[in-house]
């Protein structure tokens, strides 16, 4: 159900996109999602995750000089900053506080030695890191569709690929046996 609800503002971007071709009503209806989205969550929760937070704050920064400059690249700035701000914590927490937060958040779930851990913070924060390199060039060398087709679809599929990556390594190396995942949720 997270998965989806994380999802839903964003293809209300894409489907208001393609059938206004507005940007600007797009950038609007996103942010209006992600202030449902984070009302829905603290409604449920009481709280409100920091992933959702950066991504609100992200969103509404660069989805209000959008509006008000009537300047598209903003958002299309926004996915990278977000990357690039995940792909920082994940490195910073690791280096700096000698914290991993892949195993903050995972850890429950999943027992792992802490240098599979680390090893893992260091995949997906690179990944991270790439994803908005990637956001990027697609936003300065294709058309405004694509990127806001590849907004949907390729976000998802590099998530999607990152998980796969992710799970092969972890099941190679012998994590992934029954008994090394927790039935808590």
């Amino acid at each position: 159900m997270r998965q989806f609800l994380e999802l839903l503002p964003v293809a209300l971007f894409v489907g208001v996109y393609f059938l206004t071709k507005d940007i600007y009503l797009s950038t609007g209806v996103l942010m209006a999602g992600l202030c449902l989205q984070v009302g829905y969550e603290y409604g449920k929760t009481r709280k409100v995750s920091k992933q959702t937070q950066v991504i609100f704050w992200v969103a509404i920064l660069f989805g209000g000089a959008t509006l008000l400059f009537r300047n598209e690249e903003f958002i299309q700035w926004k996915p990278t900053i977000v990357n690039w701000l995940f792909a920082t914590a994940l490195m910073a927490s690791q280096v700096l506080t000698k914290e991993n937060l892949l195993k903050k958040i995972l850890g429950s779930q999943i027992a792992l030695p802490e240098e599979t851990w680390g090893t893992l913070a260091i995949g997906w924060s690179i990944g991270f890191g790439l994803a908005g390199l990637l956001n990027l060039i697609v936003a300065y060398t294709f058309s405004l569709d694509f990127w806001v087709s590849y907004k949907l679809f390729g976000g998802f599929g590099i998530t999607l690929l990152y998980i796969l990556i992710t799970l092969s390594y972890l099941s190679k190396k012998g994590y992934l046996k029954e008994g090394t995942i927790s039935d808590q949720e």
